[in-house]
């Protein structure tokens, strides 16, 4: 079938986005599902700084691609063997499945599934395959999702069902942003109620873990980031205090918190915002770090302050999350009132305006942007 998606055909595009177009928004083949896999109509997909990295060379991927990976749609065809979804059902992407097979799926860690990461990485579906191509020419697949389109094919892996009375650019939302960032709160650091809480970066990710931490009862939540416009959102999320990132900012928090907080939440995806983590961590707490910094990065640790002050650092990928038993979990949140993601929302826009959503991630004008497909 013919499909409207945007792709990505050159990268290392830095900047100006809406001028240069790096994502052109075109007319492609997608073939139908094949064993194992689904055919959704793509009904809202957020944009995260994760694509944006695609386009300017920070997370290097093999192009053409079409982009997109948070995302929530309705089923319309499997493909054989797949009998526990049916053409209608609402249903949620998920950009890191598990097979349930390799050693990480075993220990129940799906995040960490070899089999996705492998077939991920060079971007086919986690079935093998690859159902875009364009010109004649294959088009890979962005993390087994490509949801900056019409409509996609995934692997049945990589959807979880939700209810229907859900609305789409809200159930997208949980699609990466919160499985991200709250799931980093919840199953990553574990933080205890009352705890004092620092989050570094505060994009669609960064509140999300803000949410996490209020609905887990952090009794302080010190949100991180060099644009006031994000930081006076992030109050209204939940965080109790606010601190412009800058050369101030460790001795700043330190002093606010009366010596650095138990869990800090590195998400902006770069070396100096982690190492900011790390520094306002107080003696005995847990830094997270759930952003994705260039593969070449390197950070500058003190190995005598992680042993003699006994901290913790840790990597948090989609949040260390189970997305089978997460998702409902962060739903039933929700419907209380405990996550309320709408908040997040900056900016709904067409497919057509993707390159210019691609400049207000760029320049911090917008928290969470979701694309909504008629």
């Amino acid at each position: 079938m013919k499909i409207t998606a945007a792709v990505l055909e050159r990268g290392e595009v830095k900047g100006n986005y809406a001028a240069e177009k790096p994502l052109t928004v075109r007319e492609v083949e997608l073939a139908p599902p094949g064993p194992g896999e689904v055919l959704i109509r793509i009904a809202a997909a957020g944009v995260c700084h994760s694509d944006l990295s695609v386009i300017n060379g920070t997370r290097p991927r093999p192009l053409p691609m079409v982009l997109g990976h948070e995302a929530s749609g309705y089923v319309e065809e499997v493909g054989a063997g797949v009998d526990d979804l049916a053409p209608g059902d609402h249903v949620v992407c998920i950009f890191a499945p598990g097979c349930g097979r390799c050693t990480p799926c075993a220990e129940g860690r799906p995040a960490l599934c070899e089999k996705a990461a492998k077939h991920h990485g060079v971007g086919e579906l986690m079935t093998g395959h690859r159902r875009l191509s364009m010109d004649g020419r294959p088009v890979h697949h962005h993390v087994g999702i490509s949801a900056f389109a019409s409509h996609a094919v995934v692997a049945r892996q990589s959807l979880v069902k939700a209810d229907q009375d859900i609305a789409p650019h809200i159930s997208t939302l949980f699609s990466c942003a919160m499985l991200t960032g709250a799931g980093a709160v919840f199953n990553t650091a574990h933080i205890k109620p009352g705890a004092k809480v620092a989050v570094v970066g505060i994009g669609g990710v960064g509140m999300a873990a803000i949410l996490g931490a209020a609905a887990a009862g952090a009794g302080q939540i010190v949100a991180i980031d060099p644009f006031e416009n994000k930081l006076a959102v992030a109050r209204q999320m939940g965080a109790t205090d606010a601190v412009k990132a800058d050369e101030a900012t460790v001795e700043a928090v330190r002093d606010l918190t009366k010596g650095g907080v138990d869990y800090a939440f590195e998400l902006a995806g770069s070396v100096r915002a982690l190492e900011t983590a790390y520094d306002i961590t107080r003696r005995g707490g847990t830094t997270v770090t759930a952003g994705l910094p260039h593969p070449d990065s390197r950070m500058a640790l003190n190995a005598l302050k992680l042993v003699a002050e006994e901290r913790s650092l840790k990597g948090s990928y989609i949040g260390s999350c189970v997305p089978q038993r997460d998702l409902p979990r962060m739903f039933a949140l929700h419907r209380r009132g405990l996550l309320p993601v709408e908040k997040m929302l900056s900016h709904r826009l067409p497919l057509a305006d993707i390159n210019v959503a691609m400049d207000r991630l760029e320049d911090g004008s917008a928290i969470r942007q979701v694309v909504e497909f008629g």
